[in-house]
């Protein structure tokens, strides 16, 4: 009884495997019939990349960009003495305010009267001396035009008893030798007269004032000379501005070209900054920059007086000049300032998170979603500010911005958005 029972619950069991056994077949049977169509649809589905975009939006970058700069005066120029003495008054003093034609210092004008009364005699002389020559002249002219007059007219004269005189020879009333003697005091009279026209024309022509003349135009232009060096004494400020120099004093002698003082111009006065070849790019084509004294809250504007155009050599830089009306002289040669190289609205510019750009031998891109699929765009870069940086060019506001697995996707893939959690 019991082995029968053994054998019972062995069956038993022995059933149970077959039937597993053969559902395991049938499933595995199923699985490579049916399944074929379904495992490369769930596979290619699983091979689609899943990113996350955003707009692109302008915003903020930062505060406009500033450049420290230098106040300097307009115009620099020394007061030089144009005329020679003793320094004999000093009208003003070292840092005053001068307006041009302001009298600086005067010299002792002494010595330069003298001299002017000297060359004013000289002046009286030639020209007296002229004045006589000029008479003499004339006279000399007249009495050779008149005795060139009486010779013509005895020549005509002794003209008519020559002829006479052939005419009596021929008809015998007088002899070879009385006609002779008639021939050579007509041919006397036409050698005289020719000499004397040579004299005359040799008078005419003949500059003789020429010299007293250049003597007295000599003497004019001393007179001249002098006159504008007795000017010249009184030693008067260029151009207005303050006087920061004056190295003489009183009693000092002087020779033309000596520097009496320095002299600068504070109205208008200049902003000079050195830009970089960046920098410089952002002021050109602008007509005005904004402008502050460092420390102080109060901002204006200036006109952009000159922008070079090429680096200079040495600095490596750029040179920026604003021109400022500066009437109450409240901006002081060797100020700093601030110069606002952009604009509040210039900051707002066309950003994207810096990790989104993707960096490939030396080049920047982003990618942007097109429907369903990505393209690569090649960007350049501009400013930075923490983890946003500014997109010069390559992309326009609006595109939807790849912001995740950009690194991991190719030019032209198909994606899907991910889902948000």
């Amino acid at each position: 009884m019991r082995q029968s029972r053994l054998k019972r619950k062995s069956f038993r069991s022995g059933a149970k495997i077959a039937a597993a056994l053969v559902l395991t077949v049938a499933v595995a049977a199923g699985c490579t019939t049916g399944g074929k169509e379904a495992a490369p649809a769930a596979a290619q589905e699983q091979t689609i990349k899943s990113v996350k975009v955003q707009p692109l939006a302008k915003q903020k970058i930062g505060e406009p960009l500033e450049q420290i700069a230098d106040v300097v005066a307009a115009t620099q120029l020394d007061v030089i003495a144009k005329a020679g003495g003793d320094v004999k008054e000093l009208t003003v003093k070292r840092g005053d305010q001068v307006n041009a034609g302001d009298v600086i210092a005067r010299l002792d004008p002494v010595d330069m009267k003298l001299q002017k009364d000297k060359v004013a005699l000289q002046l009286q002389s030639s020209q007296q001396a002229l004045t006589k020559a000029k008479k003499d002249f004339t006279d000399s002219k007249t009495e050779m035009a008149n005795g060139v007059k009486k010779m013509e007219q005895a020549l005509q004269d002794i003209t008519k008893t020559y002829n006479k005189a052939r005419n009596d020879y021929d008809q015998g009333l007088i002899t070879k030798q009385q006609l002779e003697q008639t021939e050579t005091a007509w041919k006397n009279q036409t050698l005289d007269l020719d000499l004397l026209k040579q004299k005359q024309k040799t008078l005419e022509t003949t500059d003789a004032l020429s010299a007293l003349e250049t003597q007295v135009q000599s003497a004019s232009l001393s007179m001249k000379e002098l006159d504008r060096s007795i000017a010249n004494l009184d030693i008067k400020a260029p151009v207005s501005g303050i006087l920061t120099e004056l190295p003489v004093v009183v009693g000092m002698t002087v020779q033309p070209g000596t520097k009496i003082g320095h002299l600068q111009q504070l109205d208008p006065i200049l902003i000079k900054a050195q830009l970089t070849e960046s920098s410089a790019k952002l002021v050109r084509g602008k007509q005005e920059l904004v402008y502050y004294v460092s420390g102080s809250a109060e901002k204006a504007k200036a006109p952009i007086k000159y922008l070079s155009q090429s680096m200079d050599a040495q600095s490596k830089s750029y040179e920026l000049e604003l021109e400022i009306a500066n009437p109450n002289g409240a901006l002081k040669p060797g100020t700093k300032v601030q110069v606002q190289l952009t604009t509040e609205q210039e900051q707002v510019v066309l950003t994207v998170p810096t990790l989104s750009i993707v960096r490939e031998s030396g080049d920047t891109f982003v990618f942007v979603l097109v429907g369903d699929t990505v393209e690569k765009r090649k960007v350049e870069l501009g400013r930075l500010n923490e983890l946003n940086q500014e997109i010069i060019s390559g992309v326009k506001e609006g595109e939807q911005l790849v912001v995740s697995g950009q690194n991991q996707l190719k030019d032209k893939e198909k994606v899907k958005l991910a889902e948000s959690k």
